[in-house]
């Protein structure tokens, strides 16, 4: 008798929903919950967040995606879509990788000819900069459930700032926030215990 199979089935990719439900929660309890980026509350409030789940699980894919979504971008009513979160759930779970390719990304804005009118922002779960250790709390201000691309108009870019006192001090405020809550209390956000129990 041939012996039976016991190892555990892999885990089901989630569903769009469940992938763009995990995405807002982070946005709302760690990107606006935690006021670490003071621009985001305006336009989520308004819905002018547009959320596109990726299928791509390779560079070809992922870019051509993103050429979509720039186009879409650049074209719509900032009213309406001011900024869109491009998630990448199948792809780039290296962070090395993703990084990698945010240069390709970079390349691809200005062959569209739209460098200088839109820009690509980073989100990882396993985002770290360049002078920290993997498990500084500082590299949580970029974390996120998933590889993310967040696509942003630079006019909107220089109204927040404009509108905003001390807007180079953002950086410094987030990491005095994220030293305070610590790795404990991100754990303890809604989204990442939700995240875990994936």
């Amino acid at each position: 008798m041939p012996a039976m199979n016991t190892a555990s089935p892999a885990p089901a990719a989630p569903s769009d929903d469940q992938v763009v439900a995990l995405t807002r929660a982070w946005l709302e309890q760690a990107v606006i919950g935690l006021n670490l980026c003071p621009f985001a509350k305006s336009v989520h409030v308004k819905n002018q967040v547009r959320y596109r789940v990726s299928k791509g699980q390779d560079w070809d894919g992922v870019a051509a995606d993103l050429e979509e979504e720039l186009a879409l971008l650049a074209k719509a009513d900032p009213e309406h879509i001011d900024t869109t979160l491009l998630i990448l759930p199948l792809a780039f779970a290296d962070f090395h990788e993703y990084n990698d390719f945010l240069d390709w990304a970079d390349r691809i804005l200005e062959r569209m000819r739209l460098d200088g009118e839109l820009q690509i922002a980073s989100f990882h779960p396993e985002y770290q900069f360049a002078d920290a250790g993997p498990d500084d709390i500082e590299n949580y201000s970029n974390r996120s459930p998933f590889p993310i691309l967040h696509l942003l108009r630079e006019s909107s870019i220089d109204r927040a700032v404009a509108a905003y006192p001390d807007a180079s001090t953002i950086f410094e405020r987030n990491m005095a926030t994220l030293r305070e809550l610590g790795l404990t209390g991100w754990n303890m956000l809604p989204f990442v215990v939700t995240n875990k129990q994936r």
